[in-house]
């Protein structure tokens, strides 16, 4: 579990919901929950994502994947085991019923059937298959932007926001977490595996359909621009208050792993 929590990443999704929570006036305190609930979550996804029956790659992080580093069956229970701990984390005493309430909801969604899960189904149902544009939005606005998304409605919904400045917050949240996986794809055709910390160009040898593979790499890239000037413009209505969400904007489609 250590391995697969604490073998660095940029905490990405942990920030958003700092972010997203201090625009609505949440303490840290209370946020410190919700930020490693979806760091954990994350983690277990990655952690089996990268099992052989699933993507099948050695490598995450820099470092060898849970399975190799162990063995899958050592792998399997660490996900499992750091699912249900998510869930233990947002359902402290620390937190009050309404807020663990609301995050366990948000959370169960985004990592579920209609989330993380149905993301990864679809994207090994189109292994081997070339899929259209909608296809490949579908399946990386499950599998990588639901709990990115989450990320920013865990934050938004801590505080004391207004129905229509949470709605604004949660527009962003849909389109940088669709921006993120974009600017994946850009990452894993051009970027070198060093750099990445994971294998480079594994979506090709899969036979994964990528915005790259059905834009082509420079229209992939003015695509995550697009959706992040989308994103940045639901946040208009926050003038500089927003300005931490709009940084972490810029970072998700500017980092170079």
């Amino acid at each position: 579990m250590r391995h697969g929590v604490l073998g660095g990443g940029k905490r990405i999704r942990a920030r958003l919901v700092y972010a997203a929570g201090r625009l609505a006036g949440a303490s840290n305190t209370l946020l410190d929950r919700a930020a490693v609930a979806v760091e954990l979550i994350h983690a277990y996804s990655l952690i089996h994502d990268d099992l052989p029956a699933m993507d099948d790659d050695d490598l995450r992080r820099g470092q060898p994947t849970v399975h190799v580093q162990f063995d899958e069956a050592t792998a399997i229970l660490a996900g499992d085991a750091l699912q249900a701990l998510a869930f233990e984390v947002l359902t402290h005493r620390s937190v009050d019923a309404e807020t663990a309430r609301r995050w366990v909801a948000i959370l169960a969604k985004a990592a579920g059937p209609e989330g993380m899960v149905a993301g990864q189904t679809l994207d090994i149902a189109g292994e081997d298959r070339s899929l259209s544009l909608a296809e490949v939005e579908a399946i990386h606005r499950r599998k990588t932007g639901a709990l990115l998304h989450a990320s920013v409605a865990m934050g938004a919904t801590a505080g004391e926001l207004s129905d229509p400045e949470v709605a604004a917050a949660d527009r962003f949240g849909a389109e940088i977490g669709l921006a993120f996986q974009i600017h994946d794809d850009v990452l894993d055709a051009t970027t070198a595996t060093e750099v990445l910390g994971k294998p480079q160009g594994s979506d090709q040898r899969q036979g994964k359909s990528t915005y790259v593979s059905a834009l082509g790499l420079d229209v992939a890239k003015r695509e995550a621009q697009r959706r992040f000037e989308d994103a940045c413009g639901h946040l208009a209505t926050f003038a500089d208050r927003a300005r931490e969400l709009t940084d972490l904007a810029h970072l998700i489609v500017s980092r170079t792993h």
